[in-house]
């Protein structure tokens, strides 16, 4: 059954509900509402979530998980999915996403506060962090004589089951797409196989790769520049070392972190202010202190002890492409023989 309110009464309503609006401060972006898929974790991410919706009054609902896996989700829900914003760990997964017409176009404003290149150049994304792929060695078992000066070095038989990797792991996908954009597929599927040929240890993420080295157990790996900073934080006395490849190394891939705003999202404009808040100083500060990754806006001090991502410029890559052939990358690496 219907009620009726009289006239009086429901101009009392009405004003009451619009005096309540003004007080929560719904002018200026307070009280809404927005759902995060976040492929980064909940110790990093959710503090700083915490601190946007104390500055702003936004809450936000976050899912936690695997960056392509959350991908292939928003796949699924197409224009149902409940997220308004997905930060990735990679590129890989947002550059697919936009493949099929499922972001939405960021302002300029906000793609242009990162360097040149850690955009997409259709600004449906916008980096967040980077980080540089680097070869980790231990240091009381290879001499810096015999690092490599290349990753294609890496297939010869002296490197022949010193190398650990990880080829389920996003960073590393990414890296083998940005070597197919550059060098072609069989130059690519030359490089896996010669490294599943060399009997490559593989393990499941480049923390493990970190941890494998630190102990000993493989003399060298692939991985992210900060996780073997990490390592040497937590303990200083561990034996693992960073070596950087030269900057115009495939091997020495800038990969970025990065978050889009989805197209079938109705809270658009407060989605993209969270990304606004990541590109802050005090926000770029805190990853490069806490995950001692690359802050990507001008006037941030990286970590210390890391070679200037200036020198990096020119070896980042059209992340756009990393997308289209991120499922072509996964079947080359199968059929490679490089898991094991």
């Amino acid at each position: 059954m219907k009620i009726h309110l009289p006239f009086p009464t429901t101009l009392v309503v009405l004003l009451g509900m619009a005096l309540f609006a003004t007080a929560c401060g719904s002018g200026d972006g307070s009280g809404d509402s927005i759902t995060l898929y976040s492929g980064r974790n909940e110790e990093l991410i959710q503090p700083l979530v915490d601190e946007f919706t104390a500055e702003t009054g936004t809450s936000v609902d976050v899912r936690y998980g695997d960056s392509a896996e959350l991908a292939l989700l928003i796949q699924t829900e197409g224009d149902n999915t409940p997220a308004d914003l997905f930060i990735s760990q990679s590129p890989g997964a947002l550059g697919l996403l936009a493949g099929e017409g499922r972001l939405a176009t960021l302002g300029s404003e906000l793609t242009s506060s990162v360097g040149q290149g850690f955009a997409a150049g259709d600004d449906t994304w916008v980096g967040l962090t980077g980080r540089v792929r680097v070869v980790v060695y231990n240091s009381d078992l290879v001499d810096q004589a015999d690092l490599p000066t290349s990753v294609d070095d890496l297939v010869g038989p002296e490197y022949a089951g010193r190398v650990g990797v990880a080829p389920n792991n996003g960073s590393f996908q990414d890296f083998v797409t940005a070597m197919r954009n550059e060098l072609g597929d069989d130059a690519t599927r030359d490089w896996l196989v010669g490294m599943a040929e060399n009997n490559s240890p593989n393990y499941p993420k480049n923390s493990a790769i970190v941890e494998a080295v630190g102990r000993g157990e493989v003399p060298m790996g692939l991985v992210n520049h900060y996780y073997n900073l990490r390592a040497v934080e937590a303990d200083p006395t561990v034996a693992s070392r960073n070596h950087f490849l030269p900057v115009d190394d495939i091997g020495s891939l800038v990969i970025v972190t990065a978050g889009a705003v989805l197209a079938s999202s109705d809270s658009g404009e407060a989605a993209e202010s969270l990304l606004r808040f990541l590109l802050s100083d005090d926000a770029q500060m805190t990853f490069a202190t806490q995950t001692q990754e690359y802050p990507l806006v001008a006037g941030v001090a990286p970590p210390s002890d890391l070679p200037s991502l200036d020198g990096y410029a020119a070896q980042t890559i059209d992340y756009d492409l990393l997308g289209d052939g991120l499922l072509g990358t996964i079947n080359l690496i199968r059929e490679s023989g490089i898991e094991q």
